[in-house]
């Protein structure tokens, strides 16, 4: 069962472009990707947090090749994980041309940092030799510098002047298996930025606030940035940069995409904050519910409401749900009908048992 949108959103319809295997833009889904924080050289660490980012609902990882030995142990790497791995590459065309031999499925780039035309043209076709694509990255910390010098400051008129410059280097060179990102820290510039660009091209863009900070601030950073973005339309790849685990970005953007419609995957839970009328302890059952349902995948919705005041409104728009009752007698809804009473100390396993049967349901339809 789910919730019917109160508002459907028109995604703009992007150019389709490929990703290793995935296609990114159109129809396509929206898809997260994060960045490792290992040494890229360190090919176990590197593989074991590429695994945990993809099991974290990851469709996009990518690395850091600052260096020769980097770019080589993209050989390992690319052939141990289930992921397209993205290279971020700066200044070095080498390690651009390196990275696309070795098996990136694209290329993080400035084409305007990395030399001169001829040493972008050997990237390209480096590219374009092994089937890689490439972001062209903007970033308002890292412009050009006759940019800005004319605008004084970065602006959004700034990145957008930027990135345009950038992909006629690309066009020039007949490449168009390419995406765009125009990101800054300061949320109101990244909208701006990305919603003059759209109007632009119609190239996939990749959208993000960088450098969001740490795991809270940079968590309502973002929602607030691609909330914005999303509503209109605009995105076709996201980021959450926190100053934390990876795998929290991940949890952050798919959070932010379920609780837009925009992607449906694993148990989505809604809760109430909890008070005097709770039957149960609603923050501890969500916290351990949340725990032991991660590994799901599947779409569910669970709603977990402490007392009878909105538990059988939400109750009846869920898979699952659970309202608070007095004297630890709580009511068990399936599919939005009533069904048993269940006791408060038999919420979390009998939760748990339901929504277990739920995925195998859905699973074998």
């Amino acid at each position: 069962m789910s919730i019917r949108p109160f508002r459907d959103i028109k995604r703009k319809k992007t150019k389709v472009i490929n990703v290793g295997n995935l296609k990114i833009g159109g129809d396509n889904p929206i898809s997260v990707q994060s960045m490792t924080n290992t040494l890229t050289k360190d090919v176990k660490s590197t593989i074991n947090q590429i695994n945990q980012i993809t099991e974290a609902g990851a469709d996009l990882v990518r690395v850091s090749c600052p260096d020769e030995e980097s770019t080589q142990a993209l050989k390992k790497i690319v052939h141990s994980v289930n992921v397209p791995i993205i290279a971020d590459i700066h200044f070095h065309y080498k390690r651009a041309i390196e990275a696309a031999v070795n098996g990136a499925s694209c290329l993080r780039i400035n084409p305007g940092n990395i030399g001169s035309i001829d040493k972008i043209k050997e990237v390209i076709k480096a590219a374009k030799d092994n089937d890689c694509s490439i972001r062209v990255g903007v970033n308002a910390g890292s412009l050009e510098k006759d940019i800005l010098e004319k605008f004084k400051e970065p602006c959004p008129e700034a990145l957008v002047e930027s990135a345009l410059r950038n992909i006629e280097i690309l066009e020039n060179e007949n490449f168009s298996n390419l995406k765009v990102s125009v990101k800054s820290s300061d949320v109101f510039l990244s909208i701006a930025a990305y919603r003059q660009l759209s109007k632009k091209v119609e190239y996939p863009l990749h959208i993000g606030i960088t450098e969001a900070g740490s795991f809270l601030p940079g968590t309502i950073k973002s929602s607030i940035g691609f909330g914005s973005l999303l509503l209109d339309g605009i995105g076709d790849t996201i980021r959450v940069s926190l100053s934390d685990d990876p795998v929290e970005e991940v949890k952050v953007g798919n959070e932010i995409l379920k609780s837009l419609n925009l992607r449906h995957r694993g148990v989505k839970i809604i809760s109430c904050p909890s008070c005097a009328r709770q039957g149960f302890q609603v923050i501890d059952t969500v916290k351990i519910l949340e725990q032991k349902l991660s590994h799901i995948k599947t779409p569910i919705t669970l709603s977990i409401i402490g007392c009878v005041v909105n538990g059988p409104g939400e109750a009846a728009m869920t898979d699952i749900g659970i309202t608070g009752g007095q004297k630890g007698s709580n009511m068990l809804y399936i599919s939005g009908l009533q069904t048993t009473k269940v006791q408060t100390d038999e919420i979390i396993n009998r939760v748990v048992e339901e929504v277990q049967k739920k995925v195998s349901e859905l699973e074998n339809k």
